[in-house]
């Protein structure tokens, strides 16, 4: 059965950094591509970037120049460097990955459990 977990979040001061890891655990599938999600409270879980086994890239537009999204494809790990955050990237982050076929049907296959980042002075 294949997991994933994450790690990396917290608290951080306004323009601040934090680096998110997502690792893979279980094996029998191949992933087209990984990415990261967010969700705020009373908001609707939004993609935050992802990225593909190609290396093709693809951020909502509030994060651009800010984050970027990284893979090793070997280890079937993601991670999501974070920096000059702001208030408004406070939310649960949660890791994701797709099957070739979910990915072109724009779905996920597996999630993470999540993890908090506060940004906050």
């Amino acid at each position: 059965q294949v997991h994933l977990v994450e790690s990396g979040g917290g608290l951080v001061q306004p323009g601040g950094s934090l680096r998110l890891s997502c690792a893979r655990s279980g094996g029998g599938v191949s992933f087209h591509a990984m990415g990261w999600y967010r969700q705020a409270p009373g908001k609707q879980r939004e993609l935050v970037a992802s990225i593909t086994t190609g290396g093709a890239t693809n951020y909502q537009d509030s994060v651009k120049g800010r984050f970027t999204i990284s893979r090793n494809r070997a280890k079937d790990t993601v991670y999501l460097q974070m920096n000059s955050l702001k208030p408004e990237d406070t939310a649960v982050y949660y890791c994701s990955a797709a099957t070739l076929r979910s990915w072109l049907n724009n779905e996920e296959d597996y999630w993470g459990q999540g993890t908090q980042v506060t940004v906050s002075s």
